[in-house]
């Protein structure tokens, strides 16, 4: 070991997860690592989380996740490198020189994933699932560096404030966990999840924990006396194993509870064995074993040996009832399934020490089947299909020739004729379960064999096809066959469910402002005429609601700036008709000669009766009420080419109205500081409608203040007395 590198705490995690590498893979270049240590360190030399630590400790404790799954050495590099494109100077070609394009690559495929700006947060949920099943598709370790990345931050979320704090554990319970499920990382998963459920749920989460503590002496008494149990008998019948007991995690406590809407005391199985046996045989023999000394659960013993999940899952499953009449699950498998179980597809590493493994490539056939399917489904649909897709429980169906095929649960014969092929989708014209005729919506049950028939005059799928379909892939496929084969029916029924959709809403594209609008509409979803949105519609790419809903904001504004200027012109030709009279006031402003006219008040500089004001004529919203000395009327005002839109207002009738106003309050840092100004500002009975401060630079603080007073006289008392607050130096009003 190089003796030369400073012994510090930083240093020490470092080292850390050297030795943790040298354990499963002692070939690995230390001095590459090291490299790659030393210059990551100097990249984030600068920089501090928000608990003060210096940054590099993240990039270490990601990379140590990232050893404890026995990753190859240019994992571990570009995981301790993943955040030094994004955060500091360094580039990609930097990082390719010194550390290699393939470690750059990796880099910059975690990067990816958080540098994108998007329009709304459905959006960008669905780009970056998309980005992310591209980025699997390529290398699958970068979205195993960045669930490595997820986990940490989740375990250091305590720092974050509880808007960020919410919105990564809802991120991560809809996202990262569950793509660590369809990966097979089972022991990240469960951590995610009961990390997620802290911050999503803190009262559930905290009845959970304090009642498995108050039973934690019983429990690991009864799950000691199980596994003597279990070792003594596999011992006596001569399998050589290793007994594991584990409470249940907690979101899979909480998933019960509120699912099957139980108490605590309610959820009986919150125990769980695990025998991990060397063979096999041994595991068919360890489960005869243990029905034999337990009574089996009817319903509830699942073989997946003979039949592995889709992410390469494999065990024996049973629950059986204790003496004590305490039910249990009991999972058996091999050593090298056990592994897969823990780490999923990190086990099976197909880079992992330069060794290829053949099967690798239809391990993730199913990432690109998914990119392939989605490409041109809206962003409700495709989270929808995803979720189904990825993280739904499965059937296991055969084909008659016994080829297991894994379908999400509740598919139907539909679903298994497009997972067999396209064609045999597009052409089918009925099937055949377990050797009877079946229709084309009977759900599909474990074990069934499945027989479709064809025909090659078929005529294609049915629309009606898409409301059978349970899986994403074959609504992708029948959506793709009526885009390719129906376009002018599909504009027809697409034109017509949109027109439903606008008249069911009081809308129409006749009051859409211009042409130029509507264009714009349009290529907002990617459409270049509507013709190609109506038939994106029609073959089930877009909803009619959605494509109703974009329009909407642009039509009613329209409609709602017609409405005022009809009313402008009603008004004017009423005055012109009328005798002059004394104009009334409105919220406290006469206008000049007009009555009656729409009238708001600038929060630029938010005037209250007292104050010298002016008035600007909106486009559509009536006059603006400013204050005389507002900068926005002192600069773009009576010195702009809008001069002729400033009018003379004046103050009228106030009566016992109130006016909000804002003041900004500069002060030095001290604790109390917020109070004093609440203290004094009830002292002086003025309603506070708003107050928050931050912290400045160099010991300084700024508050704001939000609220309603009748007058300036008023509002001058209160800046008094705001003034006198120890450590203030300034109290100022918006806008000048």
């Amino acid at each position: 070991m190089d003796t030369s590198m400073e012994k510090d705490a930083i240093t020490e995690q470092y080292l850390g997860i050297e030795e943790k590498i040298r354990k499963y893979n002692p070939g690995a270049n230390f001095e590459r690592l090291r490299d790659a240590y030393t210059f990551a360190r100097e990249a984030h030399k600068e920089q501090k989380r928000k608990d003060g630590s210096p940054y590099i400790t993240h990039p270490l404790a990601a990379a140590e996740i990232i050893a404890d799954m026995e990753l190859d050495e240019d994992s571990v590099i570009a995981c301790l490198l993943h955040d030094t494109v994004e955060d500091t100077p360094v580039t990609h070609e930097d990082i390719a020189k010194r550390f290699g394009r393939e470690v750059a690559d990796l880099v910059e495929g975690v990067t990816k994933l958080t540098r994108v700006v998007y329009t709304s947060k459905e959006e960008e949920q669905v780009e970056n699932l998309r980005k992310m099943l591209l980025a699997m598709a390529k290398d699958i370790r970068v979205i195993i560096i960045k669930i490595a990345d997820r986990l940490h931050n989740m375990r250091t979320m305590n720092y974050q404030s509880a808007e960020k704090q919410r919105e990564k554990a809802l991120e991560t319970m809809e996202i990262y966990a569950p793509i660590a499920h369809r990966l097979g990382m089972q022991r990240v998963k469960w951590e995610l999840e009961d990390l997620s459920l802290i911050y999503l749920d803190p009262l559930g989460y905290t009845e959970i924990t304090s009642q498995l503590d108050s039973r934690k002496e019983k429990l690991e008494q009864f799950m000691e006396t199980i596994s003597e149990t279990i070792t003594e008998r596999m011992k006596s019948v001569g399998v050589k194993c290793r007994v594991f007991s584990r409470l249940k995690h907690i979101y899979s406590i909480y998933r019960k509870m509120y699912s099957q809407n139980k108490e605590f005391s309610e959820v009986l199985d919150l125990c769980a064995f695990r025998i991990i046996v060397d063979t096999v045989s041994d595991c068919y023999n360890a489960l005869g074993q243990i029905h034999d000394l337990y009574s089996p659960m009817p319903g509830r013993f699942k073989d997946y040996i003979s039949t592995p999940k889709p992410n390469m899952y494999q065990s024996l499953h049973t629950t059986v009832v204790g003496v004590e009449g305490i039910p249990f699950e009991v999972q058996i498998r091999t050593w090298e399934m056990h592994r897969t179980a823990e780490y999923g597809v990190a086990a099976h590493w197909k880079y992992k020490q330069g060794i290829t493994e053949s099967g690798d490539e239809e391990k993730f056939a199913w990432i690109r089947s998914l990119l392939e399917t989605q490409q041109e489904t809206d962003a409700a649909d495709f989270l929808h299909g995803l979720k189904v897709d990825m993280f739904a429980d499965e059937v296991f169906v055969f084909t008659p020739q016994g080829k297991v095929i894994n379908l999400p649960t509740g598919a139907t014969p539909i679903d298994f004729a497009y997972s067999i092929h396209t064609e045999v989708g597009n052409h089918m014209t009925g099937a055949k379960v377990n050797g009877r005729i079946a229709t084309f919506d009977y759900i599909l049950q474990n074990g069934d064999i499945v027989e479709i028939m064809t025909s090659p005059s078929a005529n294609g799928p049915s629309r009606d096809w898409m409301k059978i379909a349970k899986s994403s892939q074959a609504k992708g496929k029948i959506k793709q066959w009526f885009k390719r084969e129906k376009r002018e029916e599909n504009i027809v029924h697409g034109k017509a469910s949109f027109d439903a959709e606008m008249k069911r809403n009081n809308l129409s594209l006749n009051d859409m402002p211009d042409g130029e609008t509507l264009l714009a509409c349009l290529k907002k979803m990617s459409f270049s005429n509507i013709d190609d949105m109506y038939a994106a519609i029609g073959y089930g790419g877009l909803t009619s609601v959605r494509a109703v809903n974009r329009f909407r904001e642009e039509i009613v504004r329209a409609v709602k700036q017609r409405r005022q200027e009809e009313a402008a012109q009603e008004a004017a030709q009423g005055i012109q008709s009328r005798a002059p009279k004394k104009p009334n006031s409105v919220k406290g402003v006469v206008v000049g000669d007009l009555d009656n006219c729409l009238i708001k008040f600038a929060r630029c500089c938010t005037p209250v009766p007292g104050d010298k004001i002016v008035g600007f004529i909106t486009k559509g919203f009536g006059v603006s009420v400013h204050r005389a000395e507002c900068q926005n009327y002192l600069n773009s005002g009576v010195h702009g080419d809008e001069d002729d839109r400033w009018i003379n207002v004046s103050w009228g009738d106030i009566g016992a109205e109130t006016y909000n106003t804002a003041l900004t309050i500069q002060a030095r840092n001290r604790d109390n500081f917020v109070l004093d100004v609440a203290t004094v500002l009830s002292a002086a009975k003025v309603k506070l409608t708003g107050l928050n401060a931050r912290e400045l630079e160099a010991g300084r603080a700024v508050a704001f203040v939000s609220m309603d007073v009748h007058s300036r006289a008023e509002l001058q008392a209160a800046i008094n007395r705001l003034s006198v607050i120890p450590g203030v130096s300034e109290v100022r009003r918006p806008g000048v």
